[in-house]
């Protein structure tokens, strides 16, 4: 998508801590501001909070659960995921746009939001904004009048969802980016979109921050002065949000917003999984491992000081976040698989579709949506364990009525099952009305709180004894695991076997997963697309490297490098010879799979030849976003006849050589 290269996210705040400033200043309260969402009261002889809290938009949020992304924008036209700036407005006419229909599928398909990119990397604004010229006001389309945020969030209003926005704080067309002028346009962004569209329930802050551009004609390499949180000021930003929409979430912004990147666009989190964060607990840079930089992310801190949680992200096709030709859907299956590796682990999800240059979204992923509702709605259609009996030996004294085990099975997030305070290890048998086959469960806690348990266990009683079926660590906003095999019981336990507080769950559900739905199957396989075939491709030449036959294989585990006993630096080239002449429109790059950036190929040249000798340079510039989704990249160019072509790799993400799993072209 977008940066999410996420280099801040990626590379220093999920090092060091991604979010820190949760909740609400010192100096605006629920009382200071109208309409800001305030948490029920708890019972009396409540426990106390533990550790770190949501506030209330928080505990809202994390209830969402599922809502879309949508990337709609100059990169549509242009079939890039990161512009550079110096794309013409002009080029964004979709010749049918429709939000209402876009908006329509999202709500068919259960999302609760949508959030639009606003204003991606290339600094191109989809409203009028007063801010900049490089805006939707010098589009054709509808005659410059036109105003794309403006009809998503009428669009979400009338389908009942809510409405969040993407502003990008790197802009690689603002001649000021950089410098103090560029800050006083982007305040000026985010006022905008925050005043002008009704309620906005998230805004999200990327990582992407600086690198070549085109900066008002500059053509050159920026930076944010002082680090991205000192010259953004991130932390005024979020005071200035606070005034303008208390309740809209805040992702990103250094470490001062509300959610935090689940750690991969794959849309899958880690488990166990923690919605806290702290700098005292975060791996510092110069002791991780290769990729632990993406483990506070993904997994979260225990015990940590702030409530930051995690959201996961991915685009339902394989080919990117902006629509691109060719792209091709993720299964139903495979977006199961990402819905227990995501929402099952406690994180919110986020499923980008894209509409194409006309303005609709592609009919494929529209199927694959409704196939993955279909899934989901077969695996909540029972809860057996809704109404059961419950009784726990363990219940806090005082107030038993209000702290009994039977609100495990009421349906009722705001009730809850609690023990005594001294009590961190218990157990509570869920009686159910007869004989029942599941598959999966489901644990969820009273995050308001504070997160508490770290080990859990659910029993079935099996022929008169009790055994254990699965096992599971953290909970939070809710724990879901697939069981290893089907289980057939009347009576089921659940166990609390470590918790750094008193547990208090509020909810317990047992399910069986859809027919016919194996999620070993559905693990989501580097996809590469099906191009010319390579039968009778020879590699003509390899500046340097081993192997580079593994480049043209078919196979995405192997790959083409430079580094044999020392690095060769790029430029380094690969030149093959298809054996006979094709009409070409586009080459395909897939990056290494094996979970390294060394090496990865994020700037190139594409040359083509009918006969060896003679070379037309028909593409060069950057792959964006590799270093957190590293899919096939797809790059176009004018239809052209070639027998031969060569792939030169000119920059790398990270190291100092070049790599490439597979190239490809496309007739």
């Amino acid at each position: 998508m977008f940066s999410p290269t996420r280099k801040i996210l990626s590379l220093v705040a999920a090092c060091a801590s991604i979010s820190a400033f949760i909740g609400v200043p010192a100096e605006l309260s629920a009382k200071d501001v109208p309409g800001m969402l305030q948490s029920p009261k708890q019972p009396a002889g409540a426990p106390k909070p533990h550790g770190a809290t949501p506030t209330e938009p928080q505990v809202q949020w994390q209830r969402m659960e599922f809502y879309g992304f949508t990337h709609f924008g100059l990169n549509t036209f242009t079939g890039r995921e990161w512009g550079y700036g110096d794309e013409s407005p002009e080029l964004f006419n979709p010749t049918k746009f429709n939000a209402d229909g876009i908006v329509k599928a999202f709500k068919d398909g259960g999302m609760t939001g949508l959030i639009y990119t606003a204003k991606h990397h290339d600094g191109w604004c989809s409203w009028p904004t007063k801010t900049t010229e490089h805006s939707i006001k010098k589009s054709p389309w509808k005659k410059g009048k036109g105003d794309v945020v403006k009809e998503f969030a009428e669009a979400c209003k009338k389908h009942g969802i809510k409405f969040g926005t993407y502003l990008s704080p790197w802009d690689r067309n603002h001649p000021e980016y950089g410098r103090d002028g560029y800050i006083k346009a982007y305040y000026g962004q985010i006022e905008e979109l925050l005043t002008n569209y009704g309620d906005v329930f998230e805004i999200w802050f990327d990582g992407a921050n600086g690198g070549d551009g085109y900066y008002g004609g500059a053509r050159e390499s920026r930076n944010t002065p002082g680090g991205a949180d000192k010259y953004y000021n991130f932390e005024q930003i979020v005071k200035n949000i606070r005034k303008m929409q208390p309740n809209c979430i805040i992702w990103g912004a250094s470490h001062y917003g509300d959610a935090r990147w689940g750690g991969s666009e794959k849309g899958h989190v880690g488990y166990p999984h923690w919605h806290t964060l702290g700098t005292k607990h975060a791996p510092h840079p110069a002791t991780c491992k290769e990729n632990c930089r993406h483990v506070p992310a993904a997994h979260g801190v225990p015990g940590g000081d702030r409530w930051v949680p995690a959201e996961g992200d991915t685009p339902i096709n394989h080919s990117g976040w902006f629509w691109h030709q060719g792209g091709r859907p993720k299964s139903p299956e495979q977006l199961m698989q990402v819905w227990f590796d995501c929402v099952g682990r406690g994180a919110n999800l986020i499923l980008n579709l894209a509409p194409d240059k006309t303005g609709n979204l592609d009919p494929r992923d529209v199927e694959s949506l409704m196939g993955f509702k279909k899934l989901r709605d077969a695996l909540y259609k029972k809860d057996f364990a809704l109404n059961a009996k419950a009784k726990a030996k363990a219940v806090r004294r005082g107030n038993e009525k209000s702290f009994g085990a039977k609100n495990l099975v009421d349906g009722d997030l705001d009730t809850y099952w609690a023990t005594n305070d001294d009590v961190t290890k218990a157990a509570a048998i869920i009686a159910l009305p007869a004989k029942t086959t599941f598959d999966v469960v489901r644990v969820r806690e009273e995050i308001r709180l504070g997160q508490r348990v770290a080990a859990w266990a659910l029993d079935a009683e099996i022929d008169g004894k009790w055994q254990e079926v699965v096992a599971g660590q953290t909970i939070g906003v809710q724990a879901m695991l697939v069981l290893p095999k089907k289980v057939t019981a009347q009576r089921v336990r659940l166990r609390i076997i470590d918790s750094e507080a008193c547990p208090c769950i509020s909810e317990l559900s047992l399910f069986k997963l859809p027919e016919g739905l194996n999620l070993k199957k559905a693990e989501n396989a580097p996809a590469i697309t099906a191009g010319v075939p390579k039968t009778k491709w020879k590699i003509v030449k390899a500046t340097a490297g081993t192997n580079p036959k593994a480049a043209i294989d078919g196979n995405a585990a192997t790959f083409w490098h430079t580094h044999m006993k020392q690095e060769m630096r790029p430029p380094q080239s690969l030149t093959v010879d298809m054996g006979e002449a094709r009409k070409l429109r586009a080459f395909t790059y897939l990056p290494r799979q094996d979970g390294s950036t060394n090496g990865m190929t994020d700037r190139y040249v594409f040359e083509i030849s009918l006969d060896g000798k003679k070379w037309k340079k028909v593409a060069e510039g950057e792959f964006g976003n590799l270093r957190a989704n590293p899919i096939e990249q797809t790059i176009t160019f004018p239809p052209e006849k070639a027998r031969y072509f060569r792939f030169t790799g000119t920059h790398a993400l990270d190291k100092n050589h070049v790599s490439a799993a597979e190239i490809g072209v496309l007739e």
